[in-house]
């Protein structure tokens, strides 16, 4: 089962109405994450030895060797679907769960940090870096790309202190993901294609996206794909979050020396190295989310998906969703599905993340309602807790006020988890091996 906290999830809906909508949310949320399992969108691309995509076929036996390495939160599942399809002769991954396992004598496994890089993603990427070197022009390396490989991928070309530092303070700053990973590439000698360039061999990335609209060149900061951002994008955006003085010494410089053409740019769209990479987009938020609006029509709903490129400030966020529901022409038993991901601006130093912040903003405008709203993150982790997201319904705030909770105090700290925690409304799956963002459903 996926939720741990399953039974307590349903029970905890006053009336037997609001406890068959939790139920069924439950419900359409495991479809979205089945259909979106690594160890199943590896095998449905790999048939006997061959790579097979809508416009193209490549027959991996042509190739004298076979070589794997992947990076993100789903590479265990991805890799092993692999070594299990076809025959690799070494590989290397990181992942960032510690338990876990490819069965197969020639894949290491290294657990990086994340959301900030360790010294295992350093050591990590220096064994992947060795391994492409030692490719021969006919041999073929396979790269599993999900989301996490920015920081679980890592040969920065500043101080590791000074790069964790960077990125923690664009994480707090309610920076998109876009822009984060603009500033991760130009202070990496891995990102932004440069991967593609040290190898003599074909690369085959197969990529799970976290990213809105599935951009190639920044899902895990684009290891295998022509960048076109720069060290100026990358210096407009700390200065657009006012972090330029916040930064060390040493960021400054590289980003300035960057500009002066003191530094390699990441590799662009008219760079050799591209001839020999293949990108494809095997996984993605728009494939969950419509798993999961056919699991709401299986249950009788009237299923519709608004949109899977939601973005913006979480808080407000349920706020629009519900606004957008409740003037709709759809009456009666309707499903409601986003996804995508929204952003938090920290303030406070409470615990949660976009997910409990998105259902905490709305728990007012819901109340007394029938509807039930949920949002939950794909990978298992929403922010920093220990929890996938958040579940309320119309009763959710006459609960709270029993327990004198006031939902604009814990917004104020951002303290969602906690909120939720009390109510027993946090939605714990632990780490499901997989990242496609955020999927937020509304039954009315």
């Amino acid at each position: 089962m996926l939720f741990t906290n399953y039974n307590e999830l349903i029970l905890n809906g006053n009336t037997p109405i609001l406890q068959q909508k939790r139920k069924d949310i439950l419900e359409m949320l495991t479809a979205a994450l089945d259909a979106v399992q690594p160890y199943r969108v590896i095998t449905d691309v790999i048939h006997g030895s061959q790579l097979v995509f809508p416009s193209e076929t490549i027959d991996l036996a042509s190739f004298d060797h076979l070589y794997l390495v992947g990076f993100g939160k789903a590479s265990t599942g991805m890799a092993q679907a692999v070594c299990d399809a076809v025959k690799v002769t070494k590989g290397v991954i990181i992942t960032n769960d510690p338990h876990a396992r490819v069965t197969h004598n020639s894949i290491e496994a290294l657990v990086g940090g994340h959301p900030l890089p360790n010294k295992e993603s350093i050591r990590g990427a220096e064994k992947i870096l060795d391994l492409f070197q030692h490719c021969g022009e006919n041999d073929a390396v396979i790269v599993l790309i999900s989301g996490g490989g920015s920081s679980l991928f890592c040969q920065p070309r500043v101080p590791l202190p000074d790069l964790q530092n960077t990125i923690d303070l664009l994480i707090r700053s309610g920076a998109t993901i876009d822009e984060i990973n603009t500033v991760r590439k130009h202070l990496s000698l891995v990102k932004g294609g440069q991967l593609a360039q040290q190898t003599k061999a074909v690369i085959f990335s197969l990529i799970i996206s976290d990213v809105i609209q599935d951009p190639i060149t920044s899902i895990a900061s684009g290891p295998t794909a022509p960048d076109p951002t720069t060290y100026l994008h990358a210096e407009e955006i700390l200065h657009r979050y006012h972090m330029w003085e916040k930064i060390s010494v040493t960021v400054r410089r590289v980003i300035e020396e960057g500009k002066k053409g003191h530094l390699p740019e990441t590799l662009k769209p008219d760079d050799a190295a591209f001839e020999k990479v293949f990108n494809y987009i095997i996984a993605n938020n728009e494939q969950a989310c419509q798993a999961a609006v056919k699991k709401a029509e299986e249950l009788g709903y009237d299923a519709k998906l608004i949109t899977t490129s939601i973005t913006g400030e979480a808080k407000t966020l349920g706020r629009y969703i519900v606004d957008k529901v409740k003037n709709s022409l759809t009456k009666g038993h309707a499903a409601f599905i986003t996804g995508g991901e929204p952003t938090v601006t920290v303030r406070g130093n409470g615990v949660g993340g976009r997910n409990h912040e998105l259902v905490l903003g709305c728990v007012e405008d819901i109340a007394g309602s029938d509807m039930v709203l949920a949002s939950f993150a794909t990978d298992g982790i929403d922010g920093n807790s220990d929890a996938a997201g958040a579940i309320a319904d119309g009763c959710s705030l006459a609960r709270a006020k029993k327990k004198h909770l006031v939902p604009s105090r814990f917004l104020q700290n951002n303290e969602s988890y906690t909120f939720f925690q009390v109510l027993g409304d946090s939605m714990h799956t632990g780490l499901t091996g997989t990242n496609v963002m955020d999927i937020q459903i509304i039954l009315q």
